[in-house]
């Protein structure tokens, strides 16, 4: 429920507001209102304004709307790389099973981190810069827990009994095991939401996500690390967002995992 509340806000919200939050105004007049009080200029803001003296809250909004865009984004299409290669690694075996695997294990064995910093610096920064290196950052695991749903399914005596009566490979594939292995695949999509998230954050943080002037919770707590002290809202309110919506993405991909373990019990 929070995470939906979030969604709707980070979506409908901007629109509401009816604020500009990259526009600069008088800014010895409006900056550093603190939350739930008005500017020297009267105007009232919820959150508070930063050291420009652009509203917090619309900034958090529409800065949501990016790092949530990325975030899922990036997991989904992990996710659909991890299925596609798990697939043909527990389908095809052989030597492409061997090609997958080796590649999985090397990828795996260097830290997620040190992948997205190499890739991120490489390229240029930005928005299609992150969701492509998260999705070729994040497909590893995705990859092995389908490659062994897969494994496990061929060996099925349902399957067994489709090709002896005549099914094809394709078929097989498409309306017997696809169907059967798609649970992780949303178990571990829905985990590697509040991850992303937590990366692009970091990314941008760091300067290798999404640039300014567009807002990201990431680069907003980047902004207001030199005001912790005197304007500590700055990056409290992005810092909330992004604990509340990684810890609602784990409950619910926490919950999917019981239900799928519960199904397979039955």
């Amino acid at each position: 429920m929070a995470l939906l509340l979030l969604v709707v806000a980070c979506v409908a919200g901007p629109m509401l507001l009816q604020r500009d939050p990259t526009a600069i105004g008088d800014v010895l007049a409006q900056r550093y209102a603190a939350p739930l009080a008005t500017d020297a200029t009267g105007v009232w803001h919820l959150f508070g304004t930063d050291a420009f003296g652009r509203d917090v809250l619309a900034r958090l909004l529409l800065a949501g709307r990016l790092s949530l865009l990325v975030g899922v984004a990036g997991a989904v299409l992990s996710g659909f790389t991890g299925a596609l290669l798990g697939v043909l690694a527990g389908w095809r075996a052989g030597w492409m099973d061997m090609l997958i695997t080796a590649a999985a294990d090397m990828l795996q064995a260097i830290p997620r981190l040190v992948l997205l910093l190499a890739c991120a610096a490489l390229w240029r920064p930005g928005i299609p810069t992150l969701v492509t290196v998260l999705a070729l950052t994040g497909w590893m695991g995705v990859a092995r827990l389908v490659r062994a749903e897969v494994q496990g399914l061929v060996q099925r005596d349902f399957v067994a009994a489709a090709l002896a009566l005549g099914a094809s490979p394709k078929r097989l594939l498409a309306l017997h095991v696809l169907p059967n292995a798609i649970a992780p695949v949303l178990v571990a999509t829905t985990l590697g939401i509040g991850s992303a998230i937590m990366l692009e954050s970091g990314l941008s943080f760091l300067g290798l996500g999404v640039q300014p002037p567009s807002p990201s919770w990431g680069n907003m707590i980047a902004g207001g690390r030199e005001h912790l002290v005197t304007a500590p809202w700055i990056a409290l309110a992005p810092g909330l967002a992004v604990v509340i919506t990684v810890t609602a993405a784990t409950l619910i991909g926490d919950w999917l995992q019981e239900r799928a373990a519960g199904q397979a019990r039955g």
